[in-house]
């Protein structure tokens, strides 16, 4: 049984810093890329990094590049999202994915707000 459990969401000052973990098991994690999109109110899920089996490809999103870095731990099965410089426009429910099996977690609340 696949499971995606995030963690480390929050309230956070803009310009504060966030590290979020998705801890990942039920299927063999090294050998699959894994994403973090995230969702605000009202607004479609988006895309906000992804990364390959191996970590050696990441991508983001326009709106994070140079704030947000995502890596992993193949030996731990974890991915995360280091998130910096955080804005107001940040807030959202942050959920990791694997596209190969197209499982989500149920995804970290981060709030950033003065």
């Amino acid at each position: 049984q696949v499971q995606l459990v995030e963690s480390g969401g929050g309230l956070v000052q803009p310009g504060g810093s966030l590290r979020l973990s998705c801890a990942a098991s039920g299927f063999t994690f090294s050998t699959n890329a894994m994403n973090w999109y995230r969702q605000a109110p009202g607004k479609e899920r988006e895309l906000v990094a992804s990364i390959t089996s191996t970590g050696g490809i990441t991508n983001y999103a326009y709106s994070v590049k140079g704030r947000f870095t995502i890596s992993r731990d193949n030996s731990k099965k974890m991915v995360y999202l280091q998130m910096n410089t955080l804005k107001p426009e940040d807030t959202a429910k942050y959920y990791c994915f694997v596209p190969r099996i197209r499982s989500w977690g149920q995804g970290t609340q981060v709030t950033v707000s003065s």
